[in-house]
């Protein structure tokens, strides 16, 4: 029988703290009963939350912590008064120690992405992590990374991207060999930044045996569900999340009020009422919940600061899945294929070029 999936949470985290990650936990517990509970935070407030959820109190120990890092502090604010001694940093050092296997915080992203990167450091192989996270699409869910865990990439770094992320895919989509495409302003090879079309042919020349690339796709792709991992850096990623974020609230505004404008527009309503609860139930963020800090070597889960419960549990669900089904050995295969082809590929310039430059020998 397979040990427990050992989970530190911070309990702070969040707008609404232990209130929302206690009962989060003892939802997610329910679920999956094999898992067993770090909770690092203040342990009176911690105590007073858990006395309503009996099954979870035994399946849990309190580690206490009176310091936790606000939502708006800077990231280096938060280094300087929470290392080592916040709920955040203690709830990762865990991971690093071999006490937990995931870390879930839904508090600060940028001191949570600092510490952890401090904390833990990153794969060998991989030179920054990322954020990525499950997107609804009109074909099921697809994985989006960078969502904004660092800006700027290289061709290197986009390449690393598309591993990470098709190594979570493999995980939560259950898809083998998943699909992966390149965010570009266009489709057609000429286009786009030298970055992203250096890394186009490094992806089509590995052939690598984990992801399918499928090529550059556009930004109205990414709803479509066209494939199964898109991949951009950080900056343009983050836009794409917070515009695709701003255009749901907008429809569902626009949505509401239309439905409201008259006694027949509410009799339609009412109608279509099951068809309106189905879309609400697809584009519902708690079912997505739960960013993943790819390329580090530990676990570390981002829920969004204001989830409740539900939402909550969903993101100790995806740190449960990823340590379950091994995200960071399939990080590592596949990373370690890609940098062997891309060694090989360097040295075969180098041979080329050093051929190229070389006298002609004296020939008889």
């Amino acid at each position: 029988m397979a040990p427990p999936v050992r989970i530190a949470l911070d309990a702070m985290g969040g707008d609404f703290g232990p209130a929302a990650t206690i009962a989060g936990a003892a939802l997610a517990l329910q679920r999956r009963p094999d898992t067993f509970f770090l909770l690092f935070g203040d342990g009176t407030a911690i105590s007073a939350e858990l006395a309503a959820f009996p099954a979870l109190a035994e399946r849990s120990e309190v580690r206490h912590s009176a310091v936790s890092i606000r939502m708006d502090e800077k990231p280096s604010v938060a280094l300087r008064q929470g290392r080592r001694v916040s709920s955040m940093w203690m709830a990762i050092e865990a991971v690093k120690k071999g006490e937990a296997d995931a870390a879930v915080s839904a508090g600060n992203t940028g001191a949570l992405m600092a510490m952890a990167k401090i904390c833990l450091r990153t794969l060998p192989g991989i030179d920054r992590p990322a954020l990525a996270a499950l997107w609804p699409t009109q074909r099921g869910q697809s994985v989006v990374l960078d969502l904004g865990a660092s800006v700027g990439a290289d061709a290197r770094h986009l390449v690393d991207l598309a591993i990470m992320g098709s190594a979570m895919a493999r995980i939560i989509l259950h898809v083998e060999r998943p699909t992966v495409g390149l965010l570009n302003v266009g489709t057609e090879e000429i286009k786009g930044v030298e970055e992203v079309k250096a890394a186009s042919k490094l992806l089509k020349d590995a052939r690598l045996p984990n992801l399918d690339y499928q090529g550059f796709v556009e930004g109205d792709s990414i709803g479509q569900g066209v494939v199964d991992v898109v991949v951009t850096e950080g900056f343009a990623g983050n836009i794409a999340l917070k515009t695709a974020e701003g255009t749901a609230t907008q429809i569902k505004n626009l949505l509401r009020d239309a439905m409201r404008r008259s006694l027949l527009t509410k009799l339609g309503a009412l109608l279509a009422r099951g068809a309106f609860e189905e879309m609400r139930a697809k584009l519902d963020t708690r079912n997505v919940n739960g960013g993943v800090f790819l390329g580090l070597n530990g676990v570390v889960i981002k829920s969004h600061g204001g989830m409740d419960a539900i939402g909550f549990a969903r993101a100790v669900e995806i740190g449960y899945e990823m340590v379950r089904n091994e995200l960071l050995a399939k990080i590592r295969d596949t990373a370690t294929i890609a940098h062997e082809h891309d060694n090989a590929a360097s040295l075969e310039e180098t041979s080329d070029s050093s051929a190229l430059s070389s006298p002609p020998s004296a020939g008889i």
